[in-house]
């Protein structure tokens, strides 16, 4: 699994956007089921079990021949477990502080800067407004709750981790078109585990070893990590940056519907307001993408 990913394939984007689906899916309940951890191990102890975890199921699944990598690869290997281990680090510390759906919200603008950064036609601008619009609507209207304001922490670790969220897309669609397979993909995995693991030892210790905690990261890893990124860097091999950017701005109303369903956290109705005008926007990007990369 070594050597230059073949260029990406033309034709119907049927199956990299159904792939951006299930990615979505999968991020969003695995990450409501990660809360459910923080009693026991905390944010950074469980970000630590699902990279560990992820890359342990990974290195045992792909078993990448790394030997002929050339140094070009090697970093671009690299940054893109730099990007996963700062997008999951700040972003379980976040949810610790906010509500899945506030912390997603806020998240989703480092890939919506992206988009409005790398568009290049009036109307991919129309598009990355209406997602905004959507995701605006979301978070100001509906999480719910108390009414009370937001942890200012939560909200800075949320941008943190949105910084990292842009640079993931970034480096994994380098990474995708340079280096075949989930080979990757598998590595990356394992130097963001090595980036975090020394912080959740030094907050969860002897609990990770805990036979039922590493039962939940194991789900959690399948979850959050193995599932989506799979899935996503297939569809980053055929889908133009500023589109998946775009696509995945469903993000924040899976994690409303992965926080209502797992948490409670529910959601007030004029939520469905801001998901169907992400929901358009997305539709729209795809749309009008056409052969642009």
């Amino acid at each position: 699994m070594s050597g230059t990913a073949p260029a990406p394939r033309g034709g119907s984007r049927t199956v990299p956007v159904a792939a951006v689906l299930g990615s979505v899916l999968s991020l969003q309940f695995g990450a409501a089921f990660a809360s459910t951890l923080f009693d026991d191990v905390g944010a950074l102890g469980t970000v630590t079990l699902r990279l560990t975890l992820a890359a342990v199921i990974l290195w045992a699944a792909v078993r990448p021949s790394v030997r002929h990598w050339r140094p070009a690869q090697w970093r671009g290997v690299v940054a893109l477990g730099a990007s996963l281990a700062a997008m999951n680090g700040f972003f379980y510390v976040a949810i610790a502080r906010l509500p899945l759906a506030a912390a997603v919200t806020i998240e989703f603008l480092g890939p919506l800067a992206l988009a409005a950064v790398l568009s290049r036609r009036p109307r991919d601008a129309l598009w990355v407004a209406l997602a905004l619009a959507g995701v605006v609507l979301l978070g100001a209207r509906g999480l719910g709750g108390d009414g009370g304001a937001l942890d200012p922490a939560g909200v800075g670790f949320a941008l943190l981790a949105a910084a990292g969220w842009a640079w993931y897309i970034v480096a994994g669609s380098h990474v995708a078109t340079t280096v075949s397979g989930a080979a990757g993909l598998t590595v990356a995995t394992t130097v963001a585990a090595a980036l975090v693991l020394p912080l959740g030892l030094g907050t969860a210790g002897a609990g990770l070893a805990d036979p039922a905690i590493l039962a939940a990261g194991a789900a959690v890893a399948l979850l959050s990590s193995v599932v989506p990124y799979s899935l996503e860097m297939r569809a980053l091999r055929e889908l133009p940056k500023n589109v998946f950017a775009i696509l995945i701005a469903l993000e924040p109303a899976a994690a409303a519907l992965a926080g209502a369903l797992v948490l409670g956290q529910w959601v007030q109705p004029v939520a469905a307001v801001g998901i169907a005008l992400v929901i358009v926007a997305g539709v729209g990007a795809l749309r009008g993408s056409g052969d642009q990369r």
